[in-house]
């Protein structure tokens, strides 16, 4: 969260007036914490600025204030819904929100304008950012269930739910049943775009929390006993979901979840067992797995080497631990049994912001044609950071080249060094590859090609590559191919007018 300057604007102002007015409150310790602090900041400076109030800590929201966030968390979750990050004034009036007022609430949804084709602009309107508006969403969940005992997630006629169980949700909604849904409702979307909401209707859900937000949410009247079983509910329906589910990155928000409800406890035995140095020698679950990787995105501390094969564990746990190749500069991923399904997580790893990664070695992976493709995804972002790709006795064929060859032809491309050894290319793969090592944008220096079914067909594209001016190419390998002599001839026969090559090893060209 801290990658967002929204957020880090965010903690500063909840920070600043928890110092400086001395409040007795603890430093928020959950995002929920932090967010609800943050609306009950922006209430008190609303108030000083249009109602000259003085008060810094209200201990109750005015009925004018309660009215005015629950329109606004009313309009979030409409909108949250259809996926609309701006909308219109009639939106703001479908929620009885009062338009000439806005600017009294502009610290949470802001006017902006939008110019259309035409003579008119329109006047649009936005959250500040997509997290106060998932915050709020929660808030209107939240005050729906406890107040008007609805259900925002309606039962639908795919869920498997006998007519007993829906005839009793009908009679009385309780907040279990809320969570159940949106969680469920939360791993259905395609691009995630419940995660944070259901972090924070977690977190608000906590009787604690909801005595932070001072007589905004209606009080559930119920005792402590029954609220901890309520939690307790959740946190196995979470704990069922986490075994169940098959994508690290939906598993990752499932453990923000329980953290947000302070349950850790699966969590902290990972930390025990890492901290004994006896991790390696358990067999891990892939629940642990899950927990692991949690643990190790949440340090702070970047890792020089990730050895996946470190862990002992199955090929689903070793899916569950790719996340972690986001928090470290060298990953070795060799060996582990992965398909092309894990290539859309390291695509989506490789896309983080500020990581460190640099290399990666995927060689001895069932990965494909297929995975190639995927992991192109995250080797054209301008946020990848990749300098060395190891694909090598990946069952790979030409069509990998064609990929390949456009992947890498990307403005500033940092991929440097690329082994794609032990695989079946053939001369036309070869033929594809040179394509796009002719490119100015191309800068790969070290390609490594042996054992790959070559013969002295591709050697005459290779010759081109390397007599081209726009080629960066320094280091080739090209053993265990059958090139013949005629195919070395060719290659000696080239005129390299670019930089000098380094010495080969034994045994290279």
């Amino acid at each position: 969260m801290c990658h967002m300057p929204v957020f880090c604007w965010i903690s500063a102002t909840v920070l600043e007036m928890i110092l400086k007015e001395a409040w007795k409150d603890e430093v928020p310790k959950t995002l929920t914490q932090m967010y609800s602090h943050f609306i009950l900041i922006q209430i008190i400076v609303k108030n000083r600025k249009y109602n000259k109030a003085t008060e810094t800590n209200p201990k109750e929201l005015s009925q004018s204030d309660k009215e005015m966030i629950l329109k606004l968390a009313k309009l979030a979750f409409q909108q949250l819904q259809k996926g609309n990050l701006i909308f219109y004034e009639e939106d703001l009036r479908e929620c009885g929100l009062d338009v000439t007022e806005a600017s009294e609430y502009s610290a949470l949804c802001t006017e902006i304008f939008k110019e259309e084709s035409g003579l008119y602009q329109d006047k649009v309107y936005s959250f500040v950012h997509l997290s106060i508006q998932e915050f709020l969403a929660a808030v209107h969940a939240l005050e729906s269930c406890l107040d008007k005992k609805e259900n925002v997630f309606s039962p639908t006629s795919d869920d498997e739910e006998d007519e007993e169980e829906k005839d009793d949700e009908e009679e009385s909604i309780q907040l279990s049943d809320l969570h159940r849904r949106a969680v469920d409702q939360a791993l259905k979307s395609e691009n995630g775009h419940l995660d944070l909401f259901l972090r924070f209707l977690l977190g608000l859900s906590l009787e604690s929390n909801q005595n932070l937000l001072r007589g905004l949410l209606t009080q559930t009247g119920s005792t402590t006993q029954t609220n901890e079983e309520t939690v307790e509910r959740t946190v196995r329906y979470l704990s069922d979901k986490i075994v169940e589910e098959s994508s690290p990155e939906r598993i990752i928000n499932l453990f923000h979840c329980l953290n947000e409800l302070g349950s850790n406890s699966l969590v902290e035995d990972m930390q025990t067992s890492l901290r004994s140095g006896t991790l390696s020698e358990t067999e891990l679950e892939p629940d642990q797995c899950s927990a692991l990787a949690y643990l190790l995105l949440m340090s702070e501390e970047v890792l020089e080497e990730f050895d996946l094969k470190t862990y002992n564990t199955s090929e689903e746990g070793y899916q569950r631990l790719l996340p972690v190749v986001k928090t470290c500069k060298r990953a070795l991923l060799d060996g582990c049994e992965l398909t092309y399904k894990s290539c859309e997580t390291l695509a989506s790893a490789l896309q983080t912001p500020n990581s460190p990664l640099r290399d990666l070695d995927l060689s001895y992976n069932d990965l494909g044609d297929r995975g190639v493709e995927l992991l192109c995804v995250g080797l054209t972002s301008p946020l990848c950071n990749i300098q060395t790709l190891e694909l090598h006795g990946c069952k790979l064929t030409y069509k990998s080249c064609e990929t390949l060859a456009s992947a890498l032809q990307t403005p500033n491309s940092p991929l440097r060094d690329l082994d794609l050894s032990y695989n079946d290319l053939g001369d036309r793969g070869v033929e594809l590859l040179c394509v796009g090592l002719t490119s100015p944008l191309y800068n790969i220096q070290t390609l490594v090609l042996g054992q790959c079914g070559l013969t002295e067909g591709c050697c005459s594209d290779l010759a081109s590559v390397l007599s081209s001016p726009n080629s960066q190419l320094k280091h080739l390998e090209l053993r265990d191919n059958d090139l013949q002599d005629s195919g070395v001839t060719l290659l000696c026969l080239s005129s390299h007018p670019g930089p000098k090559y380094s010495k080969p090893k034994p045994g290279t060209v």
